[in-house]
């Protein structure tokens, strides 16, 4: 019994023995096998990476397509906006003017200017105050004057008021421009009409309007020309008395480059209204005053 028992202890050891090294063997198998997986796991990755690098490839190919497209409708959208700047070129008040005949201004331009201008803002009453009749004009210019037969035509007895009128501070007869260069070209141009009259520039340009004042305090001026603001600072400050005054002409029909007339200046256009409502408008209903449109 004794021996069976050594042998069978022999046997059982060897099993064991046996057991650790198949699974130590196992083991290394295993950590094998799992190596070999993650080396193929890896060498798939890559495929992959490459494969998706080599996939995104055309989709930056396409993308960068797509800037050029962008970049030729740009060009296009350009030539659209410069020809509608072109188009609203063409809606300038010259180029309107320059295809329209040129017509001479009459009363009722005058009145429609004044029944716009103060239209919204009065009463019917005070509109009334400001209508001027036919009898308050002298006759319009029709374009074929210069300006000298114009005041010849409307003022046949000026010799006999240059020689009555003796008074200070006043002049006989006021014409209103639109600027100081166009007031020079007036004056220039009447010569054959003033005869010996004094006439007195009555613009802002290079003349203060102290020295202006001066001036009327110590002379005798027959003619005034000048801009429609300094003529009302004048009167305003009590430089310039229209009590002596008999004629008014607005340069009405004179265009400058840009083919404006002087109502077609938005800041001439109200100084002459003020001046016309301060002033003028009332002398003309009591018929001391005419109006005359060059």
């Amino acid at each position: 019994m004794s021996h069976s028992t050594k042998r069978g202890s022999k046997g059982t050891g060897l099993q064991c023995k046996r057991t650790e090294k198949q699974s130590t063997i196992c083991l290394q198998q295993m950590n094998v096998d799992h190596s070999d997986d993650e080396a193929i796991e890896k060498a798939s990755d890559n495929k992959t990476e490459t494969h998706q690098d080599s996939d995104s490839k055309p989709a930056v190919t396409k993308k960068r397509k797509q800037p050029t497209e962008c970049f030729l409708s740009q060009p296009e959208e350009k030539q659209e906006s410069t020809v509608k700047a072109k188009r609203r070129k063409k809606k300038k008040i010259s180029d309107i003017l320059e295809k329209s005949v040129p017509k001479p201004g009459v009363p009722a331009d005058l009145q429609n200017l004044l029944s716009q201008h103060f239209g919204e803002n009065r009463s019917v009453i005070e509109m009334e105050e400001l209508k001027l009749s036919d009898s308050c004009f002298l006759p319009a210019n029709d374009l074929t004057h210069s300006f000298s037969s114009y005041l010849k035509e409307i003022c046949p007895k000026w010799a006999k008021l240059r020689k009555n009128h003796k008074e200070k501070k006043s002049v006989v007869m006021l014409v209103i421009c639109s600027s100081a260069l166009r007031a020079l070209e007036l004056i220039k141009s009447m010569t054959a009409f003033k005869g010996d009259c004094r006439v007195l520039k009555l613009f802002a340009k290079h003349i203060k309007i102290k020295e202006q004042m001066n001036m009327l305090e110590k002379g005798v001026f027959h003619i005034g020309v000048g801009t429609p603001g300094r003529v009302k600072a004048l009167v305003e400050q009590d430089g310039l008395c229209l009590n002596s005054t008999k004629y008014m002409i607005l340069d009405w029909n004179w265009r400058d480059q840009k083919l404006r007339r002087m109502m077609d200046i938005p800041e001439i256009k109200k100084e002459t209204i003020d001046l016309l409502e301060m002033c003028i408008i009332k002398l003309c209903r009591e018929g001391s005053v005419k109006l005359g449109l060059f």
